[in-house]
């Protein structure tokens, strides 16, 4: 099921055994577009953490009840690595949450768990130099918070800003960006997905898709009165796979 990020971010967090909070902001994987952290905003609870909560102990959302159940207990949360909220999340920080809660490495090769166990024939072999990390390295991950707002350009012009991101709950990818056009395309949103984008400037808060401004403007008419159907994401595909076919044919005489 596809849920915007402007709902999910109005949502309590629920542990096995009490309140943790409000999901504050999600971070994902700028190279999958995975939601990796759902970050809780603990009020007077736990003040000056950042409390980050991987999909891997979330279940799946009461929607209804506007809540997230987390398969955490109070004191586990409570007792957790510390990271400072107004420090950047590392890979060292990941690595020792990953540790302390035995969430997935989703970082290392498939199977291979945080600290978990490895094969002789590895355990055996020099192990290879760490690479350099300072305290403010970015491990690939990036807020929705921070992203929301960032202007969105075709190939011939900008065509609107961020408005919203829309996730596929379970797997928690992020499967379209809700592009808001009322500068260029009064009372209309157009949804992009992540696949369609070819470069972001991260430093310039700017997003470049591979498509010209007509090209956005006839793509299938979004409602955001309706759920997103399995049958509008299939003409959203074929609308701009069409196009990409068209582009690589061009680029084939060129």
């Amino acid at each position: 099921m596809l849920r915007s990020t402007q709902e999910l971010l109005k949502y309590r967090l629920d542990a096995a055994d009490g309140r943790i909070g409000m999901v504050k902001d999600l971070y994902f994987d700028d190279h999958t577009w995975t939601i990796r952290y759902f970050v809780a905003d603990t009020g007077k609870w736990l003040p000056g953490r950042k409390v980050l909560i991987s999909p891997a102990s979330a279940g799946e959302p009461d929607w209804d009840a506007g809540t997230l159940p987390v398969a955490l207990t109070v004191r586990q949360i409570e007792d957790s690595p510390p990271i400072e909220s107004h420090r950047p999340v590392s890979r060292r920080h990941e690595t020792t949450l990953a540790g302390y809660y035995g969430w997935p490495a989703y970082w290392t090769p498939v199977g291979v768990p945080a600290g978990g166990m490895v094969s002789a024939a590895a355990a055996a072999a020099p192990p290879p130099p760490e690479p350099e990390e300072t305290e403010d390295e970015d491990p690939h991950l990036r807020s929705v918070g921070e992203v929301t707002g960032y202007r969105i350009h075709a190939t011939d012009g900008e065509i609107g800003h961020v408005e919203e991101f829309f996730v596929r709950t379970g797997a928690w990818i992020i499967r379209y960006i809700g592009v808001d056009t009322r500068n260029w395309l009064p009372a209309r949103k157009v949804l992009i997905s992540p696949a369609w984008i070819d470069r972001i400037s991260w430093s310039r808060g700017e997003v470049f898709v591979r498509a010209g401004r007509d090209d956005v403007r006839d793509s299938p008419r979004y409602d955001p009165n309706e759920p997103i159907s399995p049958r509008y994401e299939q003409q959203l595909e074929e609308h701009y796979g069409r196009l990409h076919r068209r582009q690589e044919a061009a680029d084939r005489h060129t």
